[in-house]
């Protein structure tokens, strides 16, 4: 039994940021992505190497793709038992970008929920 179960955030012109991305990658690494965020589902809560916390309730999972060869992340909150996807990205070229793309996705959900 899932213990949270994952949305995607949704912008307020109706994007779903992380729904995109994973429909512009290859389907054996959306597979192994997406057994990723099962994974935290059926076992929230949970630490490394399966996910860790980043900071203002924002915590990442990170699969790997492409062959071994590219780690990709999956930033989320926990809100109310739903796993809320916000954003996501392959490498780690611009992680602080994607860090706070997070963040700032993370305190727009707070400010509609609240």
């Amino acid at each position: 039994m899932k213990r949270i179960v994952a949305r995607f955030f949704r912008q307020d012109s109706g994007r779903e940021p992380v729904r995109d991305w994973l429909l512009d990658l290859e389907p054996a690494d959306r597979k192994i992505i997406g057994k990723d965020i099962a994974t935290v589902e059926y076992g929230w809560p949970l630490g490394m190497p399966v996910c860790r916390a980043l900071r203002d309730g924002v915590h990442e999972t990170r699969s790997t793709i492409r062959s071994g060869k590219v780690e990709a992340r999956v930033y989320f909150l926990v809100d109310d038992g739903v796993m809320v996807l916000l954003h996501a990205a392959a490498g780690k070229d611009r992680q602080k970008d994607d860090i706070e793309r997070a963040l700032v996705r993370a305190a727009s959900h707070h400010g509609r929920n609240a």
